[in-house]
């Protein structure tokens, strides 16, 4: 499992559960950026974080793992 960083830019590509969830609101190999919601855990905790799609529009709770560095750093 490796952690990600709030308001850095990910690539979703869905591992594990996130690869059936339907409650994900954005497609394999879309560009998306990690956020810390209000009232919300930050992100890493027990291996998830919240994302919003490149409109900035909220696009669901997924594993990090599910999220690939944007130009191959790790976040």
């Amino acid at each position: 499992m490796h952690k990600v960083k709030t308001n850095r830019w990910y690539t979703f590509q869905p591992v594990g559960m996130d690869t059936w969830n339907s409650c994900v609101l954005v497609a394999p190999g879309s560009r998306v950026q990690v956020r810390r919601l209000p009232g919300c855990p930050p992100p890493n905790t027990m291996g998830h974080c919240h994302i919003v799609d490149a409109a900035g529009r909220f696009a669901g709770l997924v594993l990090t793992n599910s999220l690939q560095p944007i130009g191959g750093r790790h976040g």
